[in-house]
């Protein structure tokens, strides 16, 4: 990877390493990445017509050796600290899309939340406000 990463593509790279962690992405999980790069403001700049080539370059980095340690590493070296609870909070949308949190899905959450030096806390309201708007009436 020659080029230097924006912040729109670190945060692409948590939302396909939140839907590609448990080696299977599925097509709500890929749904509503679209979705979030469609509304959300942080990604208002961000060129739609790139998200392919920035999920295959983070699917790439994810395959090869210590490909998640990689991945995780370049998310907090491009982010700025800013960003690292929203990093967070796209990888819970992403990971809560397909209504079941797996195991390995929840081990991604802790290891992004130490890497990123977020705190159990903001993590914690972060979940539970995905808990509550996943939550079938």
């Amino acid at each position: 990877m020659n080029k230097p990463l924006s912040a729109h593509d670190a945060l692409i790279y948590v939302m396909v390493m939140a839907s590609a962690v448990d080696s299977t992405m599925n097509d709500r999980e890929m749904t509503r990445i679209g979705q979030l790069i469609g509304f959300l403001p942080v990604f208002r700049d961000f060129d739609d017509d790139k998200l392919i080539a920035v999920a295959r370059d983070c699917a790439s980095l994810l395959a090869g050796p210590e490909g998640l340690d990689v991945v995780l590493e370049t998310v907090r070296d491009t982010l700025p600290a800013k960003l690292y609870d929203t990093a967070y909070a796209l990888a819970v949308e992403v990971a809560s899309a397909d209504l079941s949190v797996k195991a390995e899905e929840l081990r991604l959450l802790s290891l992004l939340r130490d890497r990123l030096g977020l705190d159990k806390l903001t993590c914690a309201a972060i979940e539970r406000s995905a808990i509550a708007r996943f939550r079938r009436g």
